[in-house]
C-alpha cells in the first residue's frame, strides 16, 4: 500500500503526483527581477528530484515590493521569457509549477543578505519601503511610507497584473503571500497596522486588504485553478496576530474560493519568541485543518519521510512544503519513496541509479 506522502491529490483541476511540495525560498540572484540559468537549475533540479509541486520564491508584483534588490520579479511581461522556460522544464518532467505573489512592505530595499544584512540607500538603488503605518521592522531601517488609498489600489493592480501574467507564463498555482511580516501580513497584525480607515482597527478592517487583493487574483486566475494563501498563524508576540485569528481567517477564505492555506508563523516582530524543534508550526496547520476543513500545509523543520508520513496519517495537514531539507537534497522525493517503501517513477536519464 502506498503512503500518503507518495499518494497523489487533486486540487481543483491540478492533481500533484505526491503531497511533497518546494517551499518558496529566496534565491537573491535575480537582476531587475529576472529569472536566470540559477533558477531554471534551482527550480529544475526539483522537478528532476520528484517533488510534486515546486513554488517559486517570493516573486515580487511591483518593483518596491521586493524584499531585496536581488529578487526575482513579475512586474513587466519581459519577465516573461525565462519564467516560461522554467516552467516548462518543471513541467515536462512531472511536477505542477506554482509561483508565490508577494509584496515586501517595510520589509524592503534590502541587499543581497551575504554581503550585508542592511537596506540599500537610495542613492544606490534602494527605495523607500511602504506599510500600513510609518512603523520600522528595525529601528535603524528606514521609516516606511504609510500606504494612502490610492497607493492600496496600485497594492491590488499590481497583484491582478501579476495573476495574469502568472497564467500567460503557464503557472498551475498561484500562492498569494501574507506571511512572514511582509506587507499583507502587516495589514493583518495590530502590533504592525496602527490605521483608523477602513484597513486598520478591527478583525475585518485588518484582513480587508488581503481579501480585496484576492479577489483581485480571481478576476484574473481561473476559478478552477488552485489558489493557495500563505500566512504566519501566530506573531509569537502578545497582542499581536494569533491563532484564533488565523482559524477565522481561514474560514473567511475557504468560503472567498481560496483552496489552501499554507500554515506558517512569525517574521512579524523582532520580538518574537519562537519555541523552533521540528514541527513546531504543524499544529497550526492541524488546527486549521481541523476547524475549517479547508486543505492545509504543514511547514518547519520538516526534514524526514517517515516525519512527513506521520502528520499526513495524524490528518495534521495534507501537503508538507519542505525548505532548507529540499537545498540540501534536491532528490529527497526519490530517497524518501524508497525509505517508505514506495515505487516511484524516477527520471529515464536516472534509472540506472535507481
Amino acid at each position: 500500500m502506498m503512503s500518503l506522502l507518495f499518494s497523489p491529490i487533486q486540487i481543483k483541476n491540478v492533481v500533484l503526483k505526491n503531497r511533497i511540495v518546494v517551499s518558496p525560498m529566496c534565491e537573491y540572484s535575480s537582476i531587475d527581477g529576472f529569472a536566470n540559468n540559477w533558477h531554471l537549475v534551482h527550480l529544475g533540479s526539483r522537478a528532476v528530484g520528484g517533488a510534486g509541486l515546486i513554488v517559486t520564491e517570493a516573486t515580487a508584483v511591483s518593483p518596491e515590493g521586493r524584499i531585496s534588490i536581488v529578487d526575482l520579479g513579475i512586474w513587466k511581461d519581459e519577465h516573461k521569457a525565462k519564467l516560461i522556460e522554467i516552467v516548462d522544464f518543471i513541467h515536462e518532467n512531472g511536477s505542477v509549477a506554482g509561483i508565490q505573489l508577494g509584496h515586501a512592505g517595510r520589509k524592503a530595499s534590502f541587499d543581497i543578505p551575504w554581503e550585508s544584512p542592511a537596506q540599500v540607500s537610495n542613492e544606490n538603488g534602494g527605495w523607500v519601503p511602504v506599510a500600513p503605518s510609518a512603523i520600522q521592522f528595525n529601528p535603524k531601517d528606514k521609516m516606511p511610507t504609510a500606504l494612502d488609498l490610492k497607493g492600496i489600489e496600485k497594492v491590488k493592480a499590481d497583484f491582478k497584473a501579476a495573476t495574469k501574467r502568472a497564467l500567460e507564463i503557464g503557472f498551475k498555482v498561484v500562492e498569494v503571500h501574507a506571511a512572514h511580516g511582509y506587507l499583507l501580513h502587516q495589514f493583518l497584525s495590530p502590533l504592525s497596522n496602527l490605521r483608523t480607515d477602513e484597513y486598520g482597527g478591527t478583525f475585518e478592517n485588518r484582513i480587508r486588504l488581503l481579501l480585496e487583493v484576492v479577489a483581485a487574483v480571481q478576476e484574473v486566475w481561473p476559478s478552477e485553478n488552485p489558489l493557495f494563501v500563505r500566512i504566519s498563524a501566530t506573531d509569537w508576540v502578545e497582542g499581536g496576530w494569533n491563532a484564533e485569528e488565523s482559524v477565522r481567517l481561514a474560514q473567511i477564505l475557504k468560503g472567498k474560493g481560496v483552496d489552501v492555506i499554507d500554515t506558517s508563523t512569525g517574521g512579524l516582530a523582532k520580538e518574537q519568541q519562537i519555541p523552533v524543534a521540528p514541527n513546531y508550526q504543524v499544529e497550526f496547520a492541524e488546527s486549521i485543518k481541523k476547524q475549517t476543513g479547508i486543505t492545509t500545509g504543514a511547514v518547519g523543520l520538516i526534514t524526514g519521510a517517515q516525519q512527513a508520513e506521520e502528520i499526513l496519517q495524524e490528518e495534521k495537514a495534507d501537503l508538507i512544503f519542505m525548505a532548507r531539507e529540499l537545498l540540501r537534497d534536491p532528490y529527497f522525493p526519490l530517497h524518501a519513496a524508497k525509505q517508505l517503501n514506495d515505487e516511484i517513477k524516477w527520471p529515464v536519464q536516472y534509472q540506472r541509479a535507481k
